[in-house]
């Protein structure tokens, strides 16, 4: 029998849980996180995220899954590390916050000699040919996940296509790993050098902010000056180039990858010229605020918050576009009350929490829905909305 592959993920988060339970059917999968609830859960079979996919697979398949909080546990003998943990985007320094890769790396390299080591956490443009540097290594590479929140294992086992960061043997190796694990067959794979790859990543999500972007504001246009945003966005899709997918208008683009990465790639412009750039930044948050704009015009006492997180399937609270909305709305006073039954407690980040639907809505004045719900048909009336196709 051939032995497994070892692998080691660092990290439980979204890239993490999915690459962990989608490479772990094949091979020996070793989780190492520093929170001992989530290393219990994975033990238990339980995900850390909301993700169908991933908790089905956790319930109902054979795998090779452990996890642990013991990193020399978790690093030695392994034959591919790979690195999921968050960079959070540091408006102050503009810049990701890399320092739990660093540490990470810095560990690996002095427990394990012979690994590669894959960064899947996102960085700054430049950052891993930083590290071999540092560190004199070609351990160390960049390898972009493209997933969607909720859909995380979906979009692993049948990926757009495979970036590697390196045209080593062990690289393709991990290419090998990745298209052997997926659903789909042949899937596009290439071989760049990691900042190409961290490139591809961050222009490949500021893109897709600037189509969001693109038609928010067409959708702002034709609320504005009384027009059927839907019949205009139908037919502006229709044209092959342009396509009917990911024209939904919203209240902005909201998220853990989106909002941090257009950030970071206009700091990456540095004394370089651009307007698209820095043009997809600044809409979010004009956006935003037209949205607010539109509830305080509506002299509401209470604006009840249909649900904070911006898609179904999706249990990304904090990272949602409606905070800037709210925040707004009540700088003028307004009440805020905040229909989301799966947050225990009574508030969130200081707003009161009404998880009993039938008084949400009798309490509320004007109902803020990203997302529209067949529960709420009974009070159409209050509902503000952008959600022309009634889908995510």
């Amino acid at each position: 029998m051939e032995e497994k592959t070892k692998i080691t993920v660092v990290g439980a988060g979204y890239v993490g849980m999915s690459l962990s339970v989608l490479l772990a059917k094949d091979n020996d999968v070793v989780v190492f996180d520093l929170d001992p609830t989530r290393v219990a859960q994975i033990n238990n079979n339980q995900s850390t995220v909301r993700d169908f996919g991933i908790e089905d697979t956790l319930c109902n398949d054979a795998l090779n899954l452990s996890a642990t909080i013991q990193k020399r546990k978790a690093y030695l003998g392994a034959d591919f590390i790979i690195i999921a943990t968050p960079t959070d985007y540091n408006s102050h320094t503009n810049a990701f916050n890399t320092s739990s890769v660093d540490e990470v790396v810095k560990d690996i390299l002095a427990i394990n000699q012979t690994c590669l080591i894959v960064i899947k956490s996102t960085v700054p443009v430049g950052y891993t040919r930083d590290l071999q540097t540092r560190f004199n290594t070609g351990r160390v590479i960049f390898s972009p996940e493209f997933l969607r929140e909720g859909t995380a294992l979906y979009d692993n086992l049948s990926p757009s296509r495979v970036i590697i960061g390196s045209h080593s043997e062990l690289g393709k190796k991990f290419a090998k790993i990745l298209c052997k694990a997926a659903n789909k067959p042949h899937i596009p794979v290439m071989f760049v050098e990691s900042t190409e790859a961290e490139s591809i990543k961050l222009f490949s999500n500021t893109y897709l902010a600037m189509r969001l972007s693109y038609f928010n504001e067409i959708d702002s246009f034709c609320e504005a000056k009384g027009l059927d945003s839907r019949q205009i966005i139908e037919g502006v899709c229709l044209d092959d180039r342009i396509g009917n997918h990911y024209n939904n208008p919203s209240f902005g683009y909201g998220g853990y990858c989106l909002p941090k990465d257009t950030k970071q790639l206009l700091a990456n412009y540095q004394d370089i010229p651009n307007r698209i750039i820095t043009a997809v930044v600044e809409a979010n948050s004009i956006r935003k605020n037209f949205i607010s704009d539109a509830i305080i015009e509506l002299n509401p006492s209470t604006v009840g918050v249909y649900r904070l997180a911006m898609k179904k399937g999706s249990d990304n609270y904090r990272a949602s576009a409606i905070h800037g909305v709210m925040k707004k709305i009540k700088e003028k006073g307004i009440r805020i009350i905040i229909f989301e039954p799966d947050l225990p407690g009574n508030r969130f980040l200081g707003d009161e929490l009404v998880n009993d639907l039938g008084q949400f809505k009798r309490q509320s004045d004007v109902i803020l829905a990203n997302r529209v719900s067949s529960e709420l048909d009974d009070v159409l009336d209050k509902i503000y909305t952008r959600d022309v196709f009634h889908r995510d």
